[in-house]
């Protein structure tokens, strides 16, 4: 439900109810103060009069820019930005009026956060909020809402359609865009609805559809119509760069409603109203198989899919013609090619990234090929270039450039007078502070293998007999990327070095890297992290008697399963948000469709009990510190609450700090700050500092 009501100070307020049991407050108009002090200049040299405290409060507060748009004539930007402690702002900013930022939306609740605000005309926003809550049941759901407001914040409405008394089931998802400026007619946009069935006992006008659809909705009137009849099996709908829906994904369930991973492509051929298999399809005279479909081209009247290629991510054209014969873009044989460049407001296709030591770009566009390039040797440290959005002719970018020492700033640059303007700090509390530089590196496995890496050292340091952290990264499907981090460098402002290690089992090095997963062959993946501190000995940078590890999530899972392989090795342990029991991880998916697929990540055997530290905990040799929030929907609370108690049952140390109402990424500057200043005080204290 929404309501909408003004204040006793004439602010208007803004209920999103989840459809569950929680609910946002957005008050329009209300500014709030910033989160921290403006550094001094003491502090911006780097001298050494702050507290942990300070330095804490500085790392941990949220982004200054969490999610950035430009409008379609390109003069008025609007930014997502963190406020006090959970909150989120709205900020708006027209650069031709010469009036300072407005913030026009605050949201304050803890267990929804607004994510993104979009333009959809020069006029009004579009935004959407992501939250948890728990059924009666207890258990924990995630739901989205969707919201839109004027430019000043005037005329808020909900988008997402109120729960009718009648539904027979709640409504998690609020609704996604699938095309901006429909047909040219401004205002108008796709987005998704789904359709939840209604019972029908004493009405003929009950909803007897249930799926995904897609309406058309006009922003300023709020009126909509359907142009996609739903669809029970259908996850995902894509538009062209003409905002014609092309592709429809469909993903199979089994007969007890839990998905099986596999998925049906249907494409819509050019001037047709119905769906065709995306099925059949060659690659150089041999099936494809396995191949996901991401953006659709109305130009080359074709789709852009990742596909694997010789063991490694690559990213294929499909033809949607008929012919279905694929032709492979982008491709290497070191790393996988894992997403593409879009920019605009229907995301057009330009390039496709990858990541050797540093994150690089293919780019198919010609002119915005030799703009990154232009850019990253004209600006300071050749940092990373981002587009992150785009005016409705493309005349207008705004580009981000950042790096391991940079946060990241904020520009807009124009075409036609080829001029950079500088805008907003990624990261306005970190501005010119000093910052560890992070080097890639290699080092030695056990059984010889090379494994790469990041090595960050306190700034100005030369790298010998420090206290050091080795910092798994989470996933395991994923991996540690070259650029800022923030607890990276909080720890590298703190004296330590820091190695973040791309141990096998990690994605983003093929197949052949990722192995069986950090689950299955988590002996491999923990031995690997293990011979990242033993490197860290062996070459001087460590000093043996101080030396960590920590990380968060499956990174918290691997600092703690260290302990079982290798009990004298670190000295201390810091686990966030960390899997404990992978039996628990397999018992905790069973609510939700998604259990069949962590079944099989998991898979089945002795590695099971072996692979569970909660399950060893008198193997611990190191002191131990937890942290967790207690609507975490990707590891339950209850994994480090068992840890914990484990623990002290053997008569080990550990401490424990729990966070109410935050979900896995513990979204709260306040919360943020206090937990680095509590891990400091942890490792200072274990290491003897």
């Amino acid at each position: 439900m929404v309501t909408i009501a003004p204040s006793q100070n004439g602010v208007t307020t803004m209920k999103f109810g989840s459809g569950l049991l929680a609910a946002s407050t957005l008050a329009l108009g209300f500014s709030l103060g910033i989160c921290a002090p403006a550094a001094s200049a003491e502090e911006q040299s780097g001298a050494s009069t702050e507290s942990v405290e300070d330095v804490a409060a500085r790392f941990g507060v949220r982004g200054s820019v969490l999610d950035i748009s430009l409008s379609p004539s390109g003069t008025k930007i609007a930014w997502v930005a963190a406020g006090p402690e959970h909150t989120e702002l709205l900020k708006v900013y027209d650069m031709t009026s010469g009036e300072g930022v407005k913030t026009i939306v605050s949201n304050s609740e803890k267990s929804g956060d607004v994510t993104s605000c979009e333009w959809v005309t020069d006029d009004r926003l579009l935004c959407q909020v992501y939250g948890m809550a728990r059924d009666p049941g207890g258990t924990l759901l995630p739901y989205s809402r969707m919201f839109s407001m004027n430019a000043d914040g005037s005329d808020p409405q909900q988008i997402t359609e109120k729960r009718s008394l009648r539904a027979l089931g709640f409504n998690q998802d609020g609704g996604d865009i699938v095309a901006l400026d429909v047909e040219d007619e401004e205002g108008q946009i796709l987005i998704t609805k789904n359709y939840i069935k209604e019972m029908s006992t004493g009405t003929r006008l009950a909803n007897e559809k249930s799926g995904l659809g897609v309406d058309r909705l006009n922003i300023d009137n709020g009126k909509r119509r359907s142009v996609e009849s739903p669809d029970e099996l259908a996850t995902r709908y894509v538009a062209d760069e003409q905002g014609e829906i092309r592709l429809k994904v469909r993903s199979l369930i089994d007969a007890t409603g839990y998905l099986t991973g596999e998925r049906v492509y249907m494409y819509r051929p050019v001037g047709k109203s119905g769906w065709e298999s995306l099925d059949g399809i060659t690659l150089d005279g041999k099936p494809v198989a396995d191949f996901s479909p991401i953006a659709v081209s109305a130009v080359k009247n074709s789709v852009y899919a990742s596909q694997t290629i010789k063991g490694y991510g690559a990213i294929i054209e499909i033809p949607l013609d008929g012919s279905k014969t694929a032709k492979t873009l982008v491709s290497r044989d070191d790393v996988d090619v894992d997403s593409l460049i879009r920019i605009g407001r229907q995301r057009r296709v330009v390039g496709a990234t990858f990541a050797t030591e540093k994150r690089s770009g293919v780019y198919f566009d010609t002119e915005l090929a030799e703009l990154s390039s232009a850019l990253s040797k004209a600006l300071p440290n050749q940092p990373l270039i981002s587009i992150a959005g785009a005016s409705a002719d493309e005349s207008r970018l705004i580009v981000i450039a950042s790096s391991d020492t940079d946060p990241g700033t904020v520009y807009v640059y124009n075409k036609k007078s080829r001029k950079l303007e500088q805008l907003l700090a990624m990261r306005e509390y970190l501005v010119d502070r000093p910052m560890g530089k992070m080097k890639p590196v290699t080092f030695p496995a056990s059984d010889g293998t090379q494994i790469p890496g990041y090595l960050t050292l306190p700034p100005g340091s030369e790298g010998k007999n420090l206290p050091a952290i080795v910092l798994p990264h989470g996933g395991p499907s994923a991996r540690d990327y070259w650029g800022f981090d923030y607890i990276v460098q909080f720890f590298a402002a703190r004296g330590y070095a820091v190695l973040q290690p791309n141990y096998r089992g990690s994605s983003g090095y093929g197949e052949a890297w990722f192995g069986k997963n950090g689950y299955q062959a988590w002996d491999v993946a923990i031995d690997d992290v293990n011979d990242a501190g033993r490197w860290l000995v062996s070459e001087g940078i460590a000093d043996p008697g101080q030396l960590a590890i920590a990380g968060w999530s499956y990174g918290g899972y691997a600092a703690l399963q260290s302990q079982v392989v290798a009990p004298d090795l670190y000295k201390a342990v810091v686990a966030i948000a960390p899997v404990t029991d992978l039996a628990y991880l397999r018992d905790d998916a069973r609510e939700y469709t998604t259990s069949r697929l962590r079944e099989e990540q998991l898979g089945d055997g002795p590695h099971i009990d072996a692979g569970s530290p909660r399950r060893h905990a008198e193997r611990f040799a190191a002191p131990v510190a937890l942290f967790h929030g207690t609507l975490d929907i990707n590891v339950d609370v209850r994994h480090s609450r068992g840890m914990a108690e484990a623990l002290k049952d053997k008569g080990k140390q550990v401490t424990y700090r729990e966070y109410e109402e935050l979900q896995h990424d513990l979204g709260d500057s306040k919360v943020r700050a206090e937990m680095l200043t509590d891990i400091d005080a942890f490792l200072s204290q274990a290491l003897g500092r």
